[in-house]
């Protein structure tokens, strides 16, 4: 099974999820898998065939799912982009170069920090989260190449 099918399968369930499900989950967040009271419905929702060393990144994503909207384009670098304008740049700026430098300790309090700020701009702040979760487990690349990636897409345009 190629690693497309079970992300965009969980993706599509996180999709159907109700109101006070989103909730629970986003109540989560910034929690690790076994600190976190909402296990059944995080493990109903991960396909089967999803190794055990990465759940975490797909408990990640579960926790934050509800906190932006959801659209087919772009990356998180995109994503990103599109919530700067002239009067926030440069905070957005630092908080993005410290989510790049994140390692895998960091990485779930300054991703989690990042969905917030796209949360706080609903009219431009939408993820891509396929794309999101597909870039996670290439976080600990020695190429970086998700960071250079979302680095690329976030400042270079």
């Amino acid at each position: 099974m190629s690693d497309y099918q079970p992300v965009q399968l969980f993706i599509e369930k996180l999709a159907t999820l109700e109101a006070g499900e989103r909730a629970r989950l986003k109540r989560c967040a910034g929690q690790t898998l076994a600190e976190s009271r909402e296990n059944a419905l995080f493990y109903r929702l991960l396909p089967k065939g999803v190794p055990e060393y990465r759940e975490e990144i797909y408990f990640l994503v579960a926790t934050l799912y509800p906190m932006a909207e959801n659209t087919t384009d772009g990356d998180f670098g995109d994503s990103l982009r599109n919530a700067r304008d002239e009067k926030n740049h440069t905070g957005i700026d630092r908080r993005v170069q410290a989510l790049l430098d994140a390692d895998e300790s960091q990485l779930p309090f300054r991703l989690r920090q990042a969905v917030h700020y796209l949360y706080s701009r609903p009219e431009r702040g939408k993820v891509n989260w396929r794309k999101l979760l597909d870039d996670l487990h290439g976080w600990n690349s020695p190429e970086h190449y998700i960071q250079r990636r979302w680095a690329r897409n976030y400042f270079a345009k």
